[in-house]
């Protein structure tokens, strides 16, 4: 009976110490594995034997940013209209963007270039399923597609870190804008 509630305990530090290292990504690119264990409370040991070295804490963080990018698009179908729903997508984005950038700053090039490779494609994906119903409900244009919206997301990346808060999400709003039909009711 002790192993399921063992198995339960080791999910939740699993957890929290992602979370940790989320929290500390967002306030800084240094990022050590001590003040990680005491934010998550844990001991060292529990995030070793999570986490044998850095870049596989980051690299989970990063995993489990593009999952919850990923499956937020449906999610938020289900509970908008198409361009509220990418709205909101779009918001995440930049929470994602800004959690990215210090997982790739922590990381070594060839670790993060994996990384980015493997998320591509599903990221890709979801904001194509979020295009597709504004272009079905007649709401978004349609010569746009999702490779093309993402590059135009991706020049975001070249902001600096003291400009983010101020400018990505006034930005965000102009790419939106720009993905609206013309003629559709705001």
């Amino acid at each position: 009976m002790s192993a399921p509630a063992r198995r339960t305990d080791a999910v939740q530090n699993r957890t929290r110490i992602v979370e940790a290292a989320r929290a500390a990504l967002a306030e800084s690119r240094h990022v050590h594995l001590n003040e990680i264990a005491k934010r998550a409370g844990v001991g060292q040991g529990t995030l070793y034997r999570n986490f044998p070295n850095r870049e596989a804490l980051l690299a989970e963080v990063y995993r489990r940013d593009v999952e919850e990018l990923v499956s937020a698009a449906s999610a938020l179908l289900a509970e908008h209209e198409p361009v509220e729903a990418l709205r909101h997508w779009l918001d995440r984005v930049i929470d994602y963007a800004e959690i990215k950038r210090g997982v790739l700053a922590a990381l070594e090039p060839v670790a993060w270039q994996d990384l980015v490779a493997h998320s591509h494609n599903p990221i890709e994906g979801a904001l194509a399923q979020l295009l597709d119903a504004g272009k079905a409900a007649g709401s978004l244009r349609t010569d746009v597609d999702a490779h093309g919206a993402l590059l135009l997301i991706a020049y975001l990346g070249r902001l600096e870190r003291g400009e983010w808060e101020s400018t990505a999400r006034p930005l965000m709003n102009v790419i939106l804008d720009g993905l609206r039909r013309p003629d559709a009711d705001r």
